[in-house]
C-alpha cells in the first residue's frame, strides 16, 4: 500500500493550533499566572512567554496598575444617632499576582466588599462632629483595617478616603442654624471687646482732661468746629459754665476792687 502523506492544509493547521496554545504576549503592566495540569507554577512576563502548546499549560492574566474604585454609597448611623450616606475611594494595586489569583476569587469584587463593610463599621463608631472634621484620622484607620484584610491577598491597599457625606435636610438646617448662633456671638463678643477698650481708652482721656480744665474748654470748642463743618442752619448746644468761670472771677474781682 502507497504511504499515506500529510497535506499541507493539516500542517498548517497544526501550526496554527501549537502557536496558539504556546505564545502570548504581556504587556509592561500585565504578569501571567502559569498552571500546568491546573497545578501553580509561577508567574511570567512581560514580553513573550512560551507555554507548553495543547493547552498543557494555561495562564491567567494580571494587571499590575493602580486601581481606583468608587465605594457604593453607604447608610451609616453615626455614634450619635445621626443617619448620614457616605462614599468614599479605596486605591490599590496587585502586589502579588499568584496570591490574588489563587487566595481569592475576583479579588475586585472581594476587596469592594470589605470596603464597604469597614466603611460602615469605622463610621458607625465616629460622632456626627468627627465625620465632618476629623477626616484624615477616620481615613487612617479605614486604610489599616483594609490592608489588615487584604495582605494576604496579594494586594497592597494604597489609600481608602471619605469621598462625601450626604447629610439629612434637617440636620442641615440645624447646622446653618447653628453656625449662625456661633457668628451672632463671634460678633457681640467683638462689639462688646470694641467696647471695652474704647472705654478704657475714654476712662483715660478723661482723667488727662480733668487735669487740665484748659484742655477741656479746648476740646469743646474743637467739637463745635467739627460740628459747623457740617451743613446745619442752626446748631443748638448747651455752654458748661466752666467755660464762662475765668469771665465771672474777673467781674467779681472788678467789684471787690471798687469796694
Amino acid at each position: 500500500m502507497p504511504e499515506i502523506q500529510p497535506t499541507y492544509f493539516a500542517i498548517a493547521i497544526v501550526i496554527i493550533i501549537l502557536l496558539a496554545t504556546s505564545i502570548r504576549i504581556l504587556k509592561e503592566y500585565e504578569r501571567a499566572v502559569i498552571f500546568r495540569l491546573g497545578r501553580l507554577t509561577g508567574t511570567r512576563g512581560p514580553g513573550l512567554v512560551f507555554l507548553i502548546p495543547f493547552w498543557i499549560e494555561r495562564m491567567q492574566r494580571i494587571s499590575l496598575r493602580v486601581i481606583v474604585n468608587d465605594v457604593t454609597p453607604q447608610d451609616v448611623i453615626t455614634k450619635d444617632n445621626v443617619s448620614v450616606s457616605v462614599n468614599a475611594v479605596l486605591t490599590f494595586r496587585v502586589t502579588e499576582p499568584d496570591k490574588a489569583v489563587i487566595e481569592v476569587e475576583d479579588f475586585g469584587f472581594a476587596i469592594s466588599q470589605i470596603a464597604q463593610t469597614t466603611l460602615r463599621s469605622v463610621l458607625g463608631r465616629a460622632e456626627l462632629d468627627d465625620l465632618l472634621s476629623e477626616r484624615e484620622k477616620l481615613n487612617q484607620d479605614l486604610e489599616e483595617i483594609i490592608k489588615k484584610h487584604c495582605e494576604h491577598w496579594g494586594i497592597g491597599v494604597l489609600a481608602m478616603e471619605i469621598k462625601h457625606v450626604d447629610l439629612p435636610a434637617e440636620m442641615q438646617r440645624a447646622m446653618a442654624k447653628q453656625a449662625e448662633a456661633e457668628r451672632e456671638r463671634r460678633a457681640k463678643v467683638t462689639h462688646a471687646e470694641g467696647e471695652f477698650e474704647s472705654a478704657a481708652v475714654l476712662t483715660d482721656a478723661a482723667e488727662i482732661l480733668s487735669k487740665t480744665p484748659t484742655a477741656v474748654q479746648l476740646r469743646f470748642l474743637q467739637a463745635l468746629v467739627e460740628v459747623s463743618a457740617e451743613k446745619n442752619s442752626t446748631v443748638v448746644f448747651p455752654i458748661p459754665i466752666d467755660l464762662l468761670s475765668p469771665f465771672l472771677n474777673k467781674g467779681e474781682e472788678k467789684e471787690k476792687e471798687k469796694w
